[in-house]
């Protein structure tokens, strides 16, 4: 068999495997989301959130939502070396992130069902 006649059927068989694929995957909410950064984030975002006493002040005296919380964890940056990862049940996770060219730090406590922002800075 010739070589262009391999790569015509390389190339046959792999197009009709992309097709089969873009039309299994369609419509699904599929994310290829390996990294530990992005599983975290992704554990704590699919969870119901509570806001501490001390967040909720902060998020007054900042003038910022849920919405701007939600955000601020979705494009944040899990900082593992300064977050508890070795605890049973919840674990604690410092999220680190940029608003108006400031530093904001989230502490969140990630249990097993739901995700607590215990504290809110703003550097």
């Amino acid at each position: 068999m010739k070589l262009i006649h391999r790569i015509g059927y390389y190339l046959g068989g792999f197009s009709i495997g992309l097709i089969l694929l873009a039309f299994f995957l369609s419509g699904k909410k599929t994310s290829c989301s390996y990294g530990p950064n992005s599983r975290t984030i992704k554990n704590i975002s699919i969870k119901e959130r509570f806001y501490s006493e001390a967040t909720e002040n902060a998020m007054r005296t900042y003038d910022l939502d849920t919405l701007a919380i939600s955000n601020l964890i979705k494009t944040g940056d899990v900082n593992f070396s300064e977050s508890d990862t070795k605890s049973e049940g919840c674990k604690t996770y410092l999220i680190e992130n940029e608003l108006n060219d400031k530093n904001v730090l989230l502490t969140v406590k990630n249990c097993d069902s739901t995700a607590t922002i215990q504290s809110l800075i703003i550097k």
